[in-house]
């Protein structure tokens, strides 16, 4: 299957993560350095997507949105899915984006590259909690938009010049 055509999109904004039921399509977009990240549970059609900025709260004590973070919000998505009836054995996850979006030539600093740690951190929160990373479109300097079809768990990535693709 591919994109719905008819019913209404679930947007999921910067720092946010949004759970649906089947058949709706969840949507994130402007991906740079940050990472969208798709869970999928196909026999209950239960999907969420999340819109993480930053690898690591821990280096922000005062935090107000745990939903920036990957190492928190995905543990949060995960315990919502739970909750609708969705079960961590089956789950499946996709990521997108990670980009560096700006170059810094007088600099090889790794810490500059936060989209590079947005995926680190991202593998390691899936791999933690046990959840199969089947897929992911991540790296380069470009931005995506990223669509989750609950029908069937199809994820979709658009980028600026080039055509749709599955991942």
């Amino acid at each position: 299957m591919g994109l719905l055509t008819s019913g209404a999109d679930i947007k999921v904004g910067i720092a946010d993560w949004k759970v649906a039921h089947n058949p709706v399509q969840i949507i994130t977009l402007g991906l740079g350095s940050c990472v969208g990240i798709t869970l999928y549970d196909p026999t209950s059609k239960i999907g969420g997507l999340a819109h993480i900025m930053l690898p690591d709260s821990s280096q922000f004590p005062g935090y107000t949105n745990p939903a920036k973070f990957a190492d928190l919000a995905i543990p949060l998505m995960v315990e919502e899915m739970l909750r609708r009836g969705a079960r961590i054995p089956v789950m499946q996850a996709k990521i997108a984006g990670g980009a560096q979006m700006f170059s810094f030539p007088e600099k090889q600093n790794s810490t500059l590259n936060v989209g590079a740690r947005n995926v680190a951190m991202t593998r390691e929160a899936l791999r933690k909690i046990g959840i199969r990373l089947l897929a992911e479109d991540t790296g380069g300097n470009y931005g995506r938009t990223m669509i989750l079809n609950t029908d069937d768990g199809g994820v979709f990535i658009r980028t600026v010049g080039s055509p749709i693709k599955k991942l």
